[in-house]
């Protein structure tokens, strides 16, 4: 059993580093042309971290975004012009909720200092991903994220909601949204763990969870009408922390949450709707260590979904705008 469980995580980890290679990506992208890259990246990351740790969920929220729109090519960044008024930052996922985009303009000015016109915004989003997971998480997700994606130049608000599983699907719905990007059920379940970390608008979860009957927690369900109106919008929508147990920390305390029904989401409580992925929320909760090391390989993979290559992109000279 044990021979045939490691020639599996061969099978597997050969056909990762076969995927990025396809995709023009490697490890040490940077090594010769801008070798403090990523350095420059995790230290804008950390301050910003240092200041407020919410903005490291916005961050792994971000690469997530970007990816399942128009892949992974920082398309989520550009900001609206008279030529396209309605980018994706202002799509409904993600306008006012995504944060972290300071963080990437200072990554961003710091390397163009450094290395002008050599590192595209899209690895950057990717790189700010990865070391919040390693910053959140008390350095237990550690991974090397390949490089060498080219940011886009189209990006459509109206993409948003195609093509972002939102916190009101169900089961199926997840599963053919993550399947239509390449990746598995367990890679669903697996990056579902993110919610351990961040907030969540009211809107986002009292239509479905609270006013309509569900299987949330009594406890949770009582704490949340306190702080969120029957009909949160607009400027009357504040926000709640996903997980009160450990709000700052990357962990698999969301799966426990999971199971004790005290989550805030119809997507984190349709996790227990089928027995396979249920059986995956309780391994996940149960065994340390094992969650940390299948959600570093599912950021990687996730981080190479419909990358641009050659004349498919370019790299911006700042994020915000195509060149």
């Amino acid at each position: 059993m044990a021979t045939a469980s490691l020639k599996l995580w061969c099978l597997v980890s050969c056909a990762l580093v076969l995927a990025m290679a396809c995709h023009g990506l490697q490890v040490g992208y940077y090594s010769k042309t801008c070798p403090r890259a990523e350095a420059l990246v995790r230290a804008e990351v950390k301050k910003a971290l240092r200041a407020n740790p919410g903005v490291g969920a916005g961050l792994i929220r971000m690469l997530f975004h970007d990816c399942f729109v128009k892949g992974c090519d920082a398309s989520v960044l550009l900001d609206p012009t008279a030529a396209n008024p309605q980018p994706e930052k202002l799509g409904a996922p993600n306008n006012p909720s995504l944060r972290g985009y300071e963080v990437i303009d200072a990554a961003k000015s710091a390397i163009e200092k450094a290395c002008p016109g050599t590192v595209s915004c899209a690895d950057i989003v990717a790189f700010a991903g990865r070391d919040a997971s390693y910053l959140l998480s008390g350095a237990k997700i550690s991974f090397h994220m390949p490089a060498g994606r080219l940011d886009g130049r189209k990006s459509l608000a109206s993409e948003t909601l195609t093509f972002l599983p939102g916190p009101f699907s169900n089961l199926s719905s997840l599963v053919s949204a993550f399947a239509a990007k390449g990746l598995s059920a367990e890679d669903m379940v697996v990056l579902s763990g993110a919610h351990s970390i961040g907030r969540s608008h009211c809107s986002s979860f009292v239509q479905d969870r609270l006013a309509s009957q569900s299987d949330i927690s009594m406890p949770l369900a009582s704490f949340l009408r306190r702080r969120c109106p029957a009909s949160p919008a607009g400027s009357n929508d504040p926000t709640v922390r996903q997980d009160v147990v450990t709000p700052h920390a990357l962990d698999n305390q969301f799966y426990r949450n999971v199971l004790a029904r005290r989550v805030l989401f119809t997507s984190d409580a349709t996790l227990l709707s089928s027995p396979e992925t249920g059986r995956m929320v309780r391994a996940n909760a149960r065994f340390a260590g094992s969650w940390e090391k299948k959600f570093a390989k599912a950021m990687v993979k996730m981080a190479a979904i419909g990358v641009k290559t050659g004349g498919d992109g370019e790299i911006r000279r700042s994020c915000r705008l195509v060149n």
